[in-house]
């Protein structure tokens, strides 16, 4: 019998077994027709979803179902045929025998007998295992007629089976508030999604009125600074009119979009803790099962989010915790032996600064394991063995994302199967979001995930950093203040700052982010004091323009691993502003080139979003990357710093590639740089006009994206050192 908190959440977790279902039923009638792996995967993940879901919420018949269709489907991982009518056949009739007895479970009515299902799935099963590769394509050669024939049958029948009776009762998301059935009205979720859109909107107009009484009040200003004021008396006391009353306007739709924001929560939010308070009997029965010790610890399950992201995020928060006691917590008595309370502990931490969400599961175990990792990933091919050799433990810790990873060699009803973090980094990804991994070996494991609100904004301070305007999250900045040489110690290799008797790294933002060379920070420039994870850092900028209130939304997804940057936001005027990471700027090691060896490009290119593609490339293969936006810039930096390789953009307004390219040949110090050249069209009319130039090589666009770029650097850099 369920706990009343679990029944609560039932309706809820019905609809979502509902969409689960439907896909895992249109992929099993594809897979009878073709395979295709990634359909296949899809499958996987759909029914290791049910398995795990089902168990948190104490369905222990249904979680088992579950995994006995995944011990019949995986078997036929990476084989080439279509899927045998037969495990279609079993896995539609089981499937829907599981959502039969779930309905039942929700209504309290008479539950269906599984053991018919089982002994279904346990005679494919040993069916599929007993037929040779070769075998079942000939036997599948064979039954081609007959699966097409009744092909268009299934499908209709799935179709059926799918479709909602006339008099179904309503989702959880329409139904009326409890204790309020005759005052209420029911809602469809798309029109409380256009009315958050809407409180958006005006959200953005409140941020718009408050920057334009800024600019009003530095108007007035500078009319007192010109000295007639006689003259412009009225005109200053019609335009002071204007600012109070704009002040007004703004702090009163300020108290509008508040209150809009906090009805709306009633409606469309609930607390973490609804997800979160399951995984209580989840860590339990894993450590019944395991002969481990463990104890789930939940930080911040009073936040409320949106429904339809909390239901998202159930399955990644089950496979993290799941994961955390399987895989990271050590044997009591091995704990003991290493000085550790025999008893784990997993955290749970939830935290929402302004629209972004950050939630954290780490444990106090053994930490990952880096040279099972790699010895995993060579075993199963999933990486080639030199590009293994070369990776570093950041690198390593992502390939447990990997679908197919495992550090298991045999499958059990937790792990084993390689598709559990496959699935939560799919699902925090459809969210827009993104996760990170830190472990350090025989302390525990960390992993943070970092998702967009549909509420609320952030307070961000914007800084100028050359001619590029960026945001610091406020929650990180501990304090400003202007440098002064007598508070600055300067060595040879870095620079520290005396600040309230403790010396704290000073770093260049312009460095940190490729921009320009590092430089000591002058007397008068303003530096901002960071901390973020326990770290300080005091971060050296050019000017500080001011604290704004700004909705940051996720990077596009072709930028979106870029680590030095949480998101993205938009000011009053349209410009865009890129949101800087406190953790990874406190973070950063600094790395000298002259003393690591390491190869050093500059990146030109007017766009954005191109910039950061190909520093992203070029970091990957090792490179140290500066990035200009002009031709003109890039020739300023030229002047102060030496690079390997220079790869420009053709078509940019200020002076475009070939102008630079003819530039730079004409200097001695550049004339034997390897200079790479960009276009978004692939003309044998620019090939020529680059080569004429002194370009040692060409690239389109295209050809930058499907990866040649590093394979091009490297060409043009030995042909230079031949010639050499």
């Amino acid at each position: 019998m369920l706990d009343p908190m679990m029944e609560q959440l039932l309706p809820g977790f019905v609809d979502e077994c509902k969409e689960i279902a439907e896909r895992v039923t249109d992929h099993l009638i594809e897979l009878e027709k073709a395979h295709e792996q990634s359909r296949f995967d899809d499958l996987a993940r759909g029914l290791h979803t049910l398995k795990g879901s089902a168990a948190t919420l104490g369905l222990s018949e249904l979680s088992e179902l579950a995994h006995r269709m995944e011990d019949a489907v995986l078997p036929l991982r990476g084989r080439s045929a279509a899927l045998p009518g037969a495990v279609t056949d079993a896995l539609l009739k089981t499937l829907d025998t599981w959502m039969a007895h779930l309905r039942a479970t929700t209504a309290k009515s008479e539950l269906p007998d599984l053991r018919p299902s089982h002994k279904l799935l346990e005679a494919v099963r040993h069916a599929v295992q007993a037929v040779e590769p070769g075998k079942a394509a000939a036997n599948n050669g064979k039954a081609v007629a007959e699966k097409e024939k009744k092909s268009s049958k299934r499908e209709r029948e799935a179709r059926a089976a799918r479709a909602e009776p006339a008099t179904a009762e309503p989702t959880a998301e329409e139904e009326a508030v409890p204790g309020e059935e005759a005052g209420s009205w029911r809602v469809r979720t798309r029109e409380v999604v256009s009315l958050l859109h809407e409180v958006e909107r005006l959200r953005e107009v409140r941020l718009r009125l408050e920057e334009r009484r800024r600019e009003l009040e530095r108007g007035l200003s500078q009319l007192a600074r010109l000295g007639i004021l006689a003259q412009t008396a009225e005109v200053r006391a019609l335009l002071m009119g204007v600012q109070r009353a704009l002040s007004a306007d703004g702090e009163e739709a300020g108290d509008i979009v508040a209150s809009m924001e906090d009805e709306l929560k009633a409606i469309c939010t609930l607390p973490v803790r609804t997800v979160l308070e399951p995984l209580r009997r989840s860590v339990r029965d894993l450590c019944k099962q395991s002969g481990k010790l463990a104890r789930l610890s939940i930080v911040g399950g009073e936040v409320s989010l949106d429904r339809r992201v909390l239901e998202s995020l159930r399955g990644p928060l089950v496979h993290l915790v799941r994961n955390a006691v399987d895989h990271g917590l050590e044997l009591p008595d091995v704990r003991e032996a290493r000085g550790k309370h025999r008893e784990g502990i997993v955290v749970v931490r939830v935290e929402q600064q302004g629209n972004m969400l950050f939630i954290e599961v780490s444990d106090d175990g053994n930490g990952l394991d880096l040279a099972l990792i790699k010895q995993s990933a060579r075993d199963l091919s999933i990486v080639p063995g030199a590009e293994l050799d070369a990776m570093t433990p950041p690198q390593l810790h992502q390939l447990i994302f990997r679908n197919g990873f495992s550090t298991r060699r045999t499958v059990t009803e937790i792990s084993g199967r390689g598709v559990g973090m496959d699935v939560v980094r799919s699902q925090i990804q459809a969210l827009q979001g993104h996760i990170e991994v830190h472990s350090t070996p025989g302390q525990g494991s960390r992993f943070t995930l970092t998702l967009p609100a549909e509420l609320g904004s952030s307070p961000v301070l914007v800084v100028r950093c050359g001619e590029h305007e960026l945001g610091v999250p406020m929650s990180a900045v501990e304090t400003s203040l202007l440098a002064r040489s007598g508070e600055l110690r300067v060595a040879r290799t870095r620079v520290q700052l005396s600040h309230r008797e403790h010396l704290i790294t000073v770093q260049d933002l312009g460095t940190l982010l490729g921009l320009r060379q590092p430089e000591v920070p002058h007397d008068g420039q303003p530096l901002l004091v960071l901390q973020s994870q326990g770290r300080r850092v005091a971060l050296a900028v050019d000017e500080v323009i001011g604290d704004r209130e700004l909705v940051i939304r996720p990077l596009p997804p072709e930028v979106r691993d870029l680590a030095a940057y949480q998101g993205a936001a938009t000011l009053a005027r349209g410009e865009l502003v890129l949101i800087v990471r406190p953790d990874w700027l406190s973070g950063f090691e600094k790395r000298d080139a002259s003393l690591t060896g390491t190869r050093r490009a500059l990146v030109v290119d007017d766009s954005l979003t191109a910039r950061a593609l190909h520093r992203t490339a070029l970091e990957s293969a090792g490179y140290s990357v500066h990035t200009a936006s002009s031709g003109r810039q890039a020739l300023e930096q030229l002047r102060h710093s030496s690079y390997d390789v220079l790869v420009s953009d053709i078509g940019m307004d200020e002076m475009d590639g070939f102008e630079l390219t003819l530039e730079a040949r004409r200097s001695h110090e550049l004339e034997a740089m390897p200079i790479i050249l960009v276009s978004a069209r692939d003309s044998d009319a620019d090939r020529q006009r680059g080569a004429s130039c002194g370009a040692d090589g060409f690239l389109s666009k295209k050809d930058c994206a499907s990866g040649r770029l590093i394979a091009e650097v490297q060409a043009v850099i030995a042909r230079r050192q031949g010639v050499a």
